[in-house]
């Protein structure tokens, strides 16, 4: 990935260089390719930047052996998946008690609402996946506020920005910077935002079962250019996104010609569905990424609902191999322009 210019989203400038953050067991982390190989070894090297954050960081490939259940909720839900989702979802519970541990946290069997974890009382984190690597982050005790990250691997095109963007985010998006970084700073937008729907929606350890919402993405355009999959119920923004990604090069897929099409959420492939249930969230609450509204802030990205702005976070972005790492650094005062 080219990097984004300096004027356009400016990066965390402390950014470590790769192979650093010394010797540690998850070094021999089962992942199974060079790019994962890559984001171990930067992951590791973010680490003291994510500890200043009051953060916790785990690793797990999805060949790692321990990535095992821990519970029965654990186990009910791998049973019922097929092998490389269930690979991938055991991985991110295990990251997940990684990140825990790294800040004094025990965490056993990890169950689900929807497709977000539920973490018990007393115990805040994350967990993302790209390319069968799974990454989590941890709150430290006692430090308050969301936490949420999100890893993407691989860039997203940028003919799918109309799918993740509105308006006016779009026109930062072409005018922050050379064309030819377009895509580089689409998938830092959608990073941020995936990275702050977690925070802003993360179920507790005492909410009811989940409900799925419709993430119908709405038509961003009219007439003959609009887009074909923008009205399929319950599609997610970033697999409406992939599929849009793979009509503008005139169907192909994964493992076609022309670059490869990013995986939502780590699944392998697209779901036939094409559905990203969510936890139950309040009524004021974003139903799709183009409802959350993102805007550059120097060395951050600040992300709040556009119906609720006072659901405001903070999220930090760094280029991490040929993709970006996000993570939540916690609540914001509000939108960019009634920041204090």
């Amino acid at each position: 990935m080219t990097p984004v210019p300096a004027d356009a989203v400016r990066f965390d400038a402390g950014r470590l260089p790769p192979g650093g953050g010394g010797a540690s067991p998850l070094d021999a982390l089962s992942v199974p390719s060079a790019v994962a190989h890559g984001a171990v070894r930067e992951l590791l090297a973010l680490r003291p930047v994510l500890t200043a954050c009051g953060l916790g960081l785990g690793l797990a490939g999805t060949a790692d052996p321990a990535a095992r259940p821990a519970g029965p909720a654990e186990e009910a839900a791998a049973s019922a998946m097929p092998d490389g989702r269930r690979r991938e979802f055991l991985a991110g519970r295990l990251a997940a008690r990684r990140a825990l541990c790294a800040v004094g946290l025990d965490c056993g069997d990890i169950p689900r609402a929807g497709r977000a974890p539920v973490f018990p009382p007393g115990r805040t984190a994350s967990i993302t996946h790209s390319d069968g690597l799974a990454v989590a982050v941890a709150r430290v005790p006692g430090r308050l506020g969301p936490a949420g990250c999100d890893l993407e691997l691989r860039p997203l095109p940028g003919a799918a920005a109309r799918l993740v963007l509105r308006e006016d985010e779009e026109r930062w998006l072409r005018e922050a910077g050379p064309a030819e970084h377009l895509g580089d700073r689409l998938t830092a937008l959608f990073s941020a935002k995936e990275a702050a729907w977690k925070a802003l929606h993360a179920p507790t350890a005492h909410a009811g079962p989940a409900a799925p919402v419709n993430h119908a993405v709405p038509a961003a355009r009219t007439g003959p250019t609009a887009c074909a999959v923008s009205t399929v119920p319950a599609a997610c923004a970033a697999c409406a996104a992939a599929r849009e990604a793979s009509a503008v090069r005139g169907g192909a897929g994964r493992g076609g010609p022309g670059p490869a099409v990013p995986e939502p959420h780590g699944l392998d492939g697209f779901a036939p569905h094409c559905a990203r249930p969510v936890p139950a969230v309040p009524a004021h609450s974003s139903g799709t990424l183009r409802d959350l509204r993102a805007e550059p802030l120097g060395d951050r990205v600040r992300v709040w609902s556009r119906t609720a702005p006072e659901r405001a976070v903070d999220v930090r972005v760094v280029p991490l191999v040929d993709g970006v790492f996000s993570w939540v650094l916690g609540r914001a005062a509000g939108p960019a322009d009634e920041r204090p």
